[in-house]
This record gives structure tokens, C-alpha cells and sequence, in this order.
């Protein structure tokens, strides 16, 4: 059974690691700052767990994931609480990216929200479906919680690209 408390605890303390800041800066080339929204509010509602500051003055917000072994798949939440809550990549998000991490490796996808939101309208009802059946890699996780239940669908990481991918062209 997970707790939540604990889980917070964990996360907050994962947000401190010196390797976020090395994960930025080789993604922005232009990266000058970075500050970690540690209090509820509308921005961790949002999914906007850190906010970089970029030498243009631009800032890019993201929702951090991490995972504490290497696998071969991201777990996509559907349901933060089974039932009532949209998970992660089921609700509009007011963040610009997904870091999701695989502390191990020290491997970061850096995944565009948009683009994953459309992937998961477009794919959910296959992956979900293949998750029931655990067929190629897919499976349904069900985190018990004190009182409720998050599920998510792992997909592999290579379709998960692809979905993303995919989701950034446009044809007419």
C-alpha cells in the first residue's frame, strides 16, 4: 500500500538532486535559472512541479516524474484516484513538459505535454485494452493507496515515443 504523505516526502526530497539541474541544462541550451514549486496551489494542480528560466527571459514549466528502477516503459496515470480524478496524461495540463526520469540509467525523456495529451486521446483505448491482456510489454498498474486507488497503463517506451512523435505532425 502506498502513502501518500510518504510518497510527497519522497518527491520533494527527489526534486532536491543536483542531477535536475544537469538534466536542464542539457536540454536548454539557453537555461539560467530554475525553481521548484514546492506548495500546493493551482501550479502543482497544473502539474508544474519546476519553472526554468531560460537567457531570453522565457520560462518553460514542468511536471517532474521519476522512477527509482529502469524499466522499459512509462507509466502513463489515467487515474490519480480511480473512478473520480483524471491522472496525469488523462487532464489538461498546465505545464510545458514531462520530465520523466529513470534515476539508475540517469536517462530523462523530456516529453512534450501537448503532444503526450494527444498521444494518450489518440492510443488510450488500445493501450488500455492491451494493458487487460499484458500483451507486448503492456500492463495495467494499480497503486493501492490509504483510501483510493491509482492506475495507470505502462507502455513501452519506444511506442510511447512514436505516440508523441506521431502527435506532432499535422496533415491536412
Amino acid at each position: 500500500m502506498h502513502n501518500f504523505e510518504e510518497s510527497l516526502a519522497m518527491s520533494k526530497a527527489q526534486a532536491e538532486e543536483p542531477w535536475w539541474e544537469l538534466v536542464y541544462r542539457a536540454a536548454f541550451p539557453n537555461f539560467a535559472g530554475m525553481i521548484y514549486v514546492a506548495d500546493d496551489g493551482w501550479a502543482q494542480r497544473g502539474g508544474i512541479d519546476r519553472v526554468i528560466t531560460l537567457s531570453s527571459g522565457k520560462t518553460v514549466a514542468v511536471d517532474e516524474k521519476s522512477r527509482s528502477k529502469n524499466y522499459p516503459d512509462i507509466l502513463w496515470e489515467y487515474w490519480s484516484v480511480e473512478g473520480k480524478t483524471k491522472g496525469w496524461c488523462a487532464k489538461d495540463l498546465a505545464c510545458d513538459y514531462i520530465a520523466y526520469a529513470f534515476v539508475p540509467s540517469k536517462t530523462c525523456y523530456l516529453l512534450p505535454a501537448l503532444q503526450l495529451r494527444k498521444a494518450w486521446i489518440r492510443h488510450r483505448l488500445k493501450w488500455v485494452d492491451l494493458g487487460k491482456k499484458e500483451e507486448n510489454g503492456f500492463r495495467i498498474v494499480r497503486a493501492i493507496n490509504d483510501g483510493y486507488v491509482t492506475v495507470s497503463v505502462a507502455v513501452p517506451i519506444r511506442e510511447s515515443l512514436d505516440a508523441i512523435r506521431d502527435a506532432m505532425v499535422i496533415a491536412w
